[in-house]
């Protein structure tokens, strides 16, 4: 099966290439609609090991100089919202759960992640861990 018919791993159930393999490889003015749909798109970047958009979607107060890549035998396992809430036009935040396991251990990173909205673009500014 070739990548952009499979199921998304953020895990809306659309094709790869309907979610969010359109941001990962469109054209820069195909961006995420919303905080959310960034942070799902992020999840799935985390995924598939695509630094680079990672980098593209950080806000540049915030943005590191770049990534470590993913560790050897790092498997994530699933992604769930728990909500998603608009502050302003400019400003929201997304919690979630995304889960991973690693050398036989799962682990579980639950994030209140916060988004802001430049000139028609959300980027990730941080997020508070729980």
């Amino acid at each position: 099966m070739n990548v952009a018919a499979e199921p998304c791993p953020c895990g809306t159930g659309v094709p790869y290439g309907r979610c969010c393999g359109r941001w990962h490889d469109g054209p820069d003015h195909l961006q995420a609609s919303s905080a959310e749909a960034l942070m799902r798109s992020r999840y799935s970047a985390f995924v598939r090991g695509d630094a680079a958009y990672l980098l593209a979607t950080w806000h540049p107060s915030t943005r590191p100089a770049s990534l470590p890549a993913n560790e050897p035998g790092l498997r994530w396992l699933g992604l769930e919202v728990k909500r998603h809430a608009l502050q302003d036009a400019s400003h929201a935040t997304v919690e979630f759960v995304a889960r991973s396991k690693l050398g036989g251990r799962a682990h579980r990173l639950h994030e209140l992640s916060r988004f802001v909205r430049e000139d028609g673009r959300w980027y990730y500014v941080d997020g508070d861990v729980r």
